[in-house]
């Protein structure tokens, strides 16, 4: 798909010129008057500003504690500072933030290595190493971002930079050859591709901002061409892993580093080869994978959350918007400015960004998306659709009061969790059953012991515990027997999530059916048979098996003959048939990642199965 069209491109000359430089004032100061005031204040809440200073043992601290946190937030706050910096500066053209701007360059010019403690690795999956190699540079997801940082201040910024001194320029030109052209060009690092080995965002995200390195910089075009050409190939591995249907099995929250990076690298390789590759937006893998987000939108912050992907996670803003522009999708350009609208301020300067290009672009985009978003209020609400993604198994319905998602597919998907045949559901747009997301990463997130985590264990899911044995994690742990079905009343699926289970739990078969009727609330039905075990000799083989409920607000059991009636706080209610109440769980919300979404404790509800079928009603 890309490599073919880039054996038939022709590179512009000059500077990737998407977006103009601060030398156009007109169109600086033609650009929306909340951003321009906004930009100024925030740039000048950096003046004088004492850039972090990163200390060797700080980069340690991940090799030795495991901690990522403490390292991580300096190293963030110096982009972040130097991008609010640089488009103050961009905006106001006196010259006054320019001493700190230029501080923030060599503070990062001086950086040992761009790349984060925990990928400091030069082969992928082996341990990392305690401090970086200035002379054998790591291209990592942030050593390509901070690259695209600097092009894009140099960009940006150029000619005032030389007016103080070309050196500047020279140095940032310098590190990027150092940093990001030669490993790029000479070194294999896993995210490239090599048709192998499996890939996931890393791969967008990181040749995003290579190119962006290499088309805002002032190099030469055979060196541009052979960036463009391998880049391609990269994008054509990455896409070779989706399936048709454009699933994000990464979650909505990875999205922004995956599909919305896709969408970035055609806006670049157009902007750089006369629109040449702008047929992309045509191709159906590609529309699909813009429409993820929207299909996966619950209401207003929340999101339907399997893998490592908060229920809230992030507003919409003018990248959504475009890449729905760009592939005719004008309900999913209606969502996004209405999101975007919904999200002001923080959408307006996007102040946890670190990413320059991102701001810029948001910055040239506000009027654009603010009259689209004045044009569509009068017009029909956004209309979302129900979905089955059989790529990765994931189920979607809705109506007006309903939603419910069901995850068929794997245990072995990048950033997955021991998750098969789990579900989520949401009543008038609260969780009421839910998917408690992930911690803040740490060295064991990603290592063998990553299943040792709670948040990743099926037991901490809405799933069984079989004889004590939770789901394994690895692509052959599946769903199998798939089923759908989906019309104007009913909306369905049905799998047997026996496979996901290792061999001594005993699990035959496990067909768990559920499904939205439009109108009246959610049923499941979980039917299961064990294998005959010596050791349960004596004891009914039913009672081997657990269920577990996750929910976001206190669980209430208000009812134990015939059936268990839970009230889930007043937000609704749940009935179990076929079961017997063995506790209710407190779960304390401590950690940093998982407050964003969950403000007070979650709870966990334990129901043995005191026969081989079990009804569950959710309304």
């Amino acid at each position: 798909m890309f490599r073919e069209l880039a054996k038939t491109c022709r590179l512009t000359s000059g500077p990737l010129a998407i977006y103009p430089s601060a030398s156009c004032r007109d169109a600086w100061e033609a650009l929306d008057d909340d951003w321009k005031s906004g930009a100024l204040a925030q740039g000048q809440s950096y003046l004088n500003y004492l850039y972090p200073q990163l200390s060797a043992t700080d980069y340690m601290d991940f090799f030795f504690t495991g901690n990522r946190v403490r390292f991580e937030d300096k190293y963030f706050a110096r982009r972040r500072a130097l991008d609010a910096l640089v488009l103050a500066e961009c905006t106001a053209d006196t010259g006054e933030f320019l001493n700190d701007i230029i501080n923030g360059i060599f503070c990062i010019c001086e950086e040992s290595g761009w790349q984060l403690p925990p990928h400091n690795t030069y082969i992928r999956d082996t341990p990392q190493l305690p401090l970086p190699d200035s002379q054998e540079p790591v291209l990592d997801l942030f050593a390509c971002e901070s690259g695209s940082i600097l092009a894009a201040t140099g960009y940006l910024l150029g000619d005032k930079l030389d007016g103080f001194s070309p050196l500047i320029q020279k140095r940032i030109r310098r590190e990027l050859e150092t940093r990001i052209f030669h490993p790029y060009l000479e070194r294999y690092f896993w995210w490239m591709g090599d048709g192998k080995d499996p890939l996931n965002n890393w791969t967008v995200w990181c040749t995003q901002n290579v190119l962006l390195c290499a088309f805002l910089t002032d190099i030469d075009d055979a060196l541009r061409r052979r960036i463009l050409v391998k880049a391609c190939q990269s994008v054509d591995y990455y896409l070779d892993e989706f399936g048709e249907d454009g699933c994000c099995v990464e979650g909505a929250s990875y999205y922004r580093h995956s599909g919305l990076c896709l969408f970035n690298i055609i806006e670049i390789l157009n902007a750089v080869t006369g629109n040449h590759f702008a047929s992309l937006y045509q191709e159906p893998k590609i529309q699909n994978i813009a429409s993820y987000i929207m299909n996966v939108h619950i209401q207003d912050l929340y999101y339907a959350n399997f893998a490592d992907c908060s229920p809230v996670a992030g507003r919409c803003g003018v990248r959504e918007f475009l890449f729905a522009r760009r592939t005719g999708n004008e309900n999913m350009a209606a969502f996004a400015a209405k999101d975007f609208m919904k999200g002001l301020p923080e959408t307006l300067l996007l102040p946890q960004e670190n990413n320059l290009y991102y701001r810029l672009q948001n910055a040239f985009t506000i009027k654009e998306i603010r009259s689209c978003h004045e044009a569509l209020e009068s017009a029909s609400p956004v209309s979302y659709p129900d979905i089955y993604y059989p790529s990765a198994g994931l189920f979607i319905a809705r109506d007006d009061v309903y939603f419910l998602t069901v995850k068929a597919g794997c245990n072995g998907e990048s950033h997955g969790h021991n998750d098969t045949g789990s579900f989520i559901v949401y009543k008038n747009g609260f969780p009421l059953l839910i998917d408690v997301g992930v911690e803040s990463y740490t060295k064991k997130t990603f290592s063998p012991q990553r299943y040792e985590i709670w948040t990743m264990q099926s037991a901490y899911h809405n799933l069984p515990t079989v004889r004590g044995c939770m789901q394994k994690d690895g692509n052959a742990y599946c769903a199998a027997d798939i089923q759908t079905y989906f019309d104007h009343s009913r909306c369905e699926i049905q799998m047997d999530i026996a496979p996901a289970y290792p061999p001594n739990s005993g699990l035959a078969r496990y067909i768990r059916k559920a499904a939205l009727v439009k109108g009246e609330g959610i049923r499941l039905h979980d039917s299961f048979h064990l294998r005959d075990n010596p050791s349960d000799s004596g004891s009914r083989p039913d009672s081997h098996v657990v269920l577990s409920f996750m929910t976001y607000e206190r669980p209430e059991l208000v009812q134990k003959t015939d059936a268990l009636l839970f009230h889930i706080g007043d937000k609704g209610s749940l009935r179990i048939s076929g079961g017997s109440f063995l506790r209710t769980e407190t779960i304390p919300i401590t950690d940093q990642r998982l407050m964003t979404a969950w403000k007070h404790e979650i709870y966990r509800i334990l129901i043995w199965a005191v026969n081989e079928e079990l009804d569950i009603c959710i309304c």
